[in-house]
């Protein structure tokens, strides 16, 4: 396996941490993409670089505010200034937000949609241009079995921004097959421990809307939705599961990575109704005579 440059964003904590901390084990030269390097996430720098440090791994934290396009180009731009070049791209910042839908504001919607998908866009136009000069790359987005498993209550702002993230990455996927860049879609069931997903989950802000929901009819449904998410769990699911799965990916020869690998230890459905829709696009695109879309194209 050779070495390759990777940036991951959201590698503050949770799947991104792990994440590049799998990676960075594995000799690659991992970029952990965070905001507030200097501030709200300085002991997260310095964690990344105690582990490197221990683990003699090439581990290194870059300032990347997924939400600010000059953040993130000049992230990319460090990346390319130390590393001479970038291999692959780990999406995975994102948020969450739990509360009756009715209750959050536009604002609300637009700022959750903006961290989940948004953030996507300012990466890849910011990296894309040196991975298609390169004529080789690899983009892997970590999407969610919410986008089509099952979709308890009190959690659509979370579930609409990753099936907009998902659908978001089987775009791009098409249109970045002939410029020799590979798509992998990683879709991580509902980890309950292991990250700060929920812990860290958004609240409405208009309260007194959210207070007619827990006084109501709907009394009782946020616990009965955690905990119903939360049953079904195995004891020994292991968010650390997902990094595995990344670096099994990136591990991969080129041409061999799977579309999508699903990593769901409570087997929410997600997995065959992605299979379907999967094969729906394929058959589509041998319809239309546009089938080599579908396979990455190794570039001279």
């Amino acid at each position: 396996m050779s070495k390759q440059v990777i940036i991951i964003t959201g590698a503050s904590s949770g799947f991104g941490a792990l994440t590049a901390r799998a990676l960075a084990r594995e000799g690659h030269i991992v970029y952990a993409g965070m905001r507030a390097t200097e501030g709200r996430n300085a002991k997260a720098v310095a964690d990344a670089a105690a582990f490197a440090k221990e683990h003699g791994a090439d581990l290194r934290s870059v300032e990347l505010d997924v939400a600010s396009g000059t953040s993130v180009e000049a992230g990319i731009a460090r990346i390319i200034a130390e590393a001479g070049r970038l291999d692959a791209v780990v999406h995975n910042a994102g948020h969450m937000s739990f509360g009756p839908a009715e209750a959050f504001t536009p604002e609300q919607f637009a700022e959750l949609f903006d961290i989940n998908v948004l953030s996507t866009q300012r990466v890849n136009r910011a990296a894309l241009p040196y991975l298609r000069r390169q004529g080789k790359g690899l983009v892997v987005w970590v999407s969610s079995s919410s986008a089509r498993g099952g979709t308890p209550p009190y959690l659509s702002l979370y579930f609409a921004a990753k099936a907009a993230m998902d659908s978001l990455a089987v775009s791009y996927a098409a249109e970045l097959s002939r410029w020799g860049i590979e798509t992998s879609i990683i879709v991580p069931g509902a980890f309950t421990k292991g990250t700060n997903h929920f812990a860290h989950s958004g609240s409405p802000a208009d309260t007194a809307v959210a207070t007619e929901y827990s006084e109501g009819p709907y009394k009782g449904v946020p616990e009965q939705a955690l905990n119903g998410l939360a049953a079904p769990e195995p004891a020994d699911a292991d968010a650390g599961s997902v990094a595995a799965a990344i670096a099994e990916v990136v591990a991969m020869p080129f041409g061999s990575r799977p579309f999508r690998m699903h990593i769901d230890p409570s087997q929410d459905g997600a997995e065959i109704v992605n299979g379907v829709a999967d094969r729906v696009r394929a058959e589509m695109y041998r319809r239309i005579g546009l089938e080599d879309l579908l396979k990455t194209h190794v570039r001279g």
